[in-house]
């Protein structure tokens, strides 16, 4: 029987990892999908959004009084304004009509305070993100308030790190090499590299593999472009991105990772965003050059109740 919990941000965490049943490779492993949805916002990113707040809390750069500021595609801000509402702090938001709206009627009801900047071409790009950036430093330099910087905030690794531990000890198979690959797709880059470290811990040989929009592959090498897979590909590579973190990385259109996201729906059941679309897609990739012997993990980043205003 589950204890009593404190609070709402006790619930974050701790969530279900499934198999895929029906979208499978033809001859490829298994893959095991992280349900991030079942989070109290429906986001992986409460994990980081608690993460980054306690660190600045526990350390004097967030006190009693004070306030938050950041820049977001929407999930980070969700759940930071989350964070901020039971904790008590008034909370800025920087983001743009490039996102679901869902997101940003989110946000607002739960308090934050939102900083609309527009999107020239309706999706992500490199200017759009720079830009918010620099509403936010400018906002946090002008009130003085916490600006938790989630592309330079190394604090929300700790948080990656837990959750590694959890899909190694859920998944099942042999001990010594339980997981053969994992796949993410990159956004700040901080949840590729913090459970990519933490299952390194258990089996130095695991396939990492990165995902990124092919209309902007600048991991790659490529140019910056314009996608509308909300909350990946900034458009330039992001501080936390390390060279050695991925084996490989994986180019996935818009198209297809929306047409993924309406499968998953339609045939597993699992309602979730364009991310986790990507990330499907990335897998089934690598599943295939595992074999049928290995296993593959993944992420749903979030629940697509989140992207109900977007075409499917």
């Amino acid at each position: 029987m589950n204890k009593l919990k404190q609070d709402i941000l006790q619930c974050i965490g701790n969530t279900s990892l499934v198999p895929l049943r029906k979208i499978v490779p033809k001859n490829g492993s298994r893959i095991l999908l992280k349900l991030e949805s079942e989070n109290p916002t429906g986001s992986m990113k409460d994990r980081m959004a608690l993460a980054m707040i306690e660190a600045a809390e526990a350390d004097g750069r967030l006190t009693a009084g004070g306030s938050v500021v950041e820049y977001t595609g929407g999930s980070t801000g969700v759940s930071l304004s989350l964070v901020c509402a039971v904790k008590g702090y008034p909370l800025h938001i920087v983001t743009s009509d490039a996102f679901a709206r869902e997101k940003l009627d989110h946000m607002k009801i739960l308090g934050a305070r939102l900083q609309i900047v527009h999107s020239e071409s309706g999706g992500m790009t490199e200017k759009l993100t720079r830009d918010m950036v620099e509403a936010a430093r400018i906002i946090a330099e002008e009130t003085g308030a916490f600006w938790t910087d989630q592309l330079n905030n190394k604090d929300q690794l700790v948080a990656y790190h837990k959750m590694a531990e959890e899909i190694w000890s859920q998944a099942e198979g042999q001990p010594e090499k339980k997981i053969d690959g994992f796949v993410q797709s990159v956004g700040t880059a901080a949840s590729l590299r913090g459970i990519a470290e933490g299952l390194r811990r258990h089996n130095q040989q695991i396939r990492i593999v990165a995902v990124e929009p092919s209309e902007s592959p600048v991991l790659s090498g490529g140019r910056p472009g314009s996608h509308k897979i909300d909350g990946v590909g900034a458009g330039f590579v992001v501080p936390l991105w390390r060279g050695d973190i991925a084996d490989q990385i994986e180019q996935v259109s818009t198209e297809e990772a929306m047409a993924m996201a309406n499968r998953l729906a339609r045939e597993e059941g699992l309602f979730a965003g364009t991310s986790t679309g990507a990330n499907v897609i990335a897998a089934l990739r690598l599943a295939e050059q595992l074999g049928p012997d290995a296993t593959t993990v993944t992420v749903m980043c979030d629940t697509g109740m989140k992207y109900l205003s977007r075409e499917t």
